[in-house]
């Protein structure tokens, strides 16, 4: 007597080499395209002034890592800044005005200073930084 064996059963289609497809497209596609968002325009940053010297004379304001400010070296409220700053540049209109930021000062507190130093007619505004150990 021969007993029938069962049929086999169909075996299930994996998706293993689906997954290989779908890993190499994805690394192939961020090789080829941009991450950044790309502007409409040419945009060319700015050079970095590092190891040359500024130039004499002009007014330095200090910011502190609170956003505190010191004008030359004078303790100053924030609020008494364009009071100072406009004295100073209807003397001098071209005056140089250096930006010494403490390296754990935040943004906030700098930039939007620089604006107010442009809007008070501030020509030409630095800002100082230290180059990196083992920089020339």
């Amino acid at each position: 007597m021969r007993i029938p064996r069962p049929p086999d059963a169909p075996r299930p289609d994996t998706i293993v080499p689906l997954i290989d497809v779908v890993f190499f497209l994805l690394v192939f596609f961020m090789l080829v395209g941009r991450m950044d968002a790309t502007a409409p325009f040419e945009v060319s940053p700015p050079e970095a002034g590092t190891g040359a010297d500024l130039p004499a004379g002009g007014a330095t304001l200090s910011v502190a890592a609170d956003g505190a400010l010191a004008l030359d070296g004078a303790p100053i409220p924030s609020g008494a800044l364009e009071g100072q700053m406009a004295e100073r540049l209807a003397g001098q209109p071209d005056l140089f005005v250096r930006v010494n930021a403490h390296r754990s000062a935040e943004l906030r507190h700098v930039l939007p200073l620089v604006a107010r130093l442009e809007a008070m007619g501030a020509r030409e505004v630095a800002l100082v930084v230290t180059p990196r150990s083992g920089q020339p």
